[in-house]
């Protein structure tokens, strides 16, 4: 694993703007917002031949609960190289406020060298020459599922619903997305990435804390390896970035109900139906009624990036799958809006219709005795996670607001995505127009993929 911060350098046209480090910045605002003279004489206070004084002047209070002094050091970006996909999902999972990306199973060579080192990520010492064993032939068989269906879309293109005259890289590029899109579902969760992160030192500090409380060897590194790097930037911030007794039973208390059910109920490796629970919150306080009617809240929209009404603004959805494929949710597990929750209990799994291979059967037999084996041992069944393939199903919760659940709809129904991510937002889609008839004409619905 390697960890990157990346400092930010003021363009050009910044030339003449005032230049402050994170933590400056922090206590610089801090100070402004406890008084009456300006920007220019709290920057004229400071003594530029020795910043960390005025720094150290405000930033007591952080320790007494002004915990939003940490918010105002903008974002901090850290790339973090060869991490897993587990780790990148629950880096997103804990830090909802983040801005960030993880390299696409569209767009980058995945293959059996990018499995870690069984001892590397806590797998139990009994289970690790079946995992090692397992993490190769899923493999194996998603680079000849993936080479099956890439032949099958080039001997029958209509597979995939091409426009009308488009460039050929781009009939390349649809191809290959048909076909890495169906295959996906048998990587490793184990497998390498990489993703890069923009937070505020505020959630780096609440994201270590979290990722320190998991007893998970590979997140116990990543937090010492990324407040390492932080504390190029916010040294004082750090210290607020430890596990406490409150964040480690939380994390305990989350894995346990998991691996509990495990052992109970087992794992099984059927596709299981899909199930949407949606509910919308419209109530209203009596003295505060809408202000606008739907028709009015939508006025003028034109995309999904238009701004609506405070009608719409002021509905909460919360939104449920029965069955989101691990494939699906490291994308949607990063909307940043409101709150996501998924326990990553597996409770059946995805393959797509059509897909056919001899060794899948024999491998999805593999991943259920192993991930069952290591929620059986006594010490590391945590590691169950790193048993899971991307097709593994879980039950995964969204809670957020009516426009910023539309913006989602929307964008997961687009031209450009993946195909089963239209699928369950389409029929969330469904769902939310049936309680709410009205809202149907506004929701610009998209068909997905070429093929969809």
């Amino acid at each position: 694993m390697k960890i990157t911060s990346i400092a930010i350098t003021p363009p050009a046209s910044a030339a003449s703007c005032p230049k402050v480090t994170p933590e400056l910045l922090a206590s610089s605002l801090a100070r402004y917002s406890r008084s009456n003279k300006g920007l220019d004489a709290i920057l004229a206070s400071i003594d530029w031949n020795d910043p960390d004084k005025s720094v150290d002047a405000i930033f007591k209070f952080v320790d007494y609960g002004h915990a939003s002094i940490t918010g105002m050091t903008g974002g901090i970006a850290i790339a973090i190289d060869g991490l897993s996909m587990w780790l990148a999902y629950k880096i997103f999972d804990i830090a909802q406020l983040c801005d960030g990306q993880e390299s696409s199973t569209r767009y980058i060579k995945l293959d059996k060298t990018s499995i870690p080192d069984p001892g590397e990520i806590g797998i139990p010492e009994q289970c690790a020459e079946g995992w090692e064993k397992l993490m190769g032939r899923a493999f194996e068989t998603y680079r000849e599922v993936y080479d099956m269906l890439d032949d099958d879309v080039r001997r029958n293109p209509g597979l995939i619903r091409l426009p009308a005259g488009i460039d050929e890289k781009v009939v390349d590029r649809l191809r290959k997305n048909y076909a890495l899109d169906r295959a996906r579902y048998l990587l490793p969760f184990a497998s390498k990435t990489n993703a890069a992160y923009v937070m505020t030192a505020r959630v780096w500090a609440d994201t270590l804390r979290q990722l320190d409380s998991l007893p998970m060897p590979e997140a116990q590194k990543c937090a010492g390896m990324v407040r390492a790097e932080l504390e190029k930037f916010v040294p004082r911030m750090t210290r607020h970035s430890f596990a406490t007794d409150a964040s480690a039973d939380q994390a305990e208390q989350l894995i346990s109900h998991s691996i509990y059910s495990i052992r109970k109920d087992g794992v099984s490796i059927d596709n299981i139906a899909d199930e949407v629970y949606l509910k919308v919150m419209d109530d209203r306080p009596l003295f505060l009624p809408d202000l606008q009617t739907t028709d009015d809240a939508f006025a003028e929209k034109e995309n999904r990036y238009c701004t609506v009404g405070t009608k719409v603004r002021r509905m909460m959805v919360r939104a449920a799958w029965n069955n989101m494929a691990v494939a699906e949710l490291r994308d949607l597990n990063r909307h940043r809006s409101g709150y996501r929750f998924s326990p990553l209990l597996p409770r059946g799994f995805y393959m797509p219709a059509g897909v056919e291979h001899p060794r899948i059967a024999e491998v999805l037999r593999d991943y259920k005795a192993l991930v069952e084996s290591i929620a059986a041992q006594g010490s590391g069944a945590q590691a169950y996670v790193y048993g899971l393939l991307l097709g593994t199903q879980v039950e995964f919760e969204h809670s957020t607001h009516l426009d910023k659940f539309i913006y989602e709809i929307e964008l997961r129904t687009g031209m450009g995505a993946h195909f089963r991510y239209a699928d369950h937002l389409a029929k969330a889609a469904a769902a939310l127009t049936g309680k709410k008839p009205e809202l149907a004409r506004f929701i610009q619905m998209g068909n997905a993929e070429p093929e969809f």
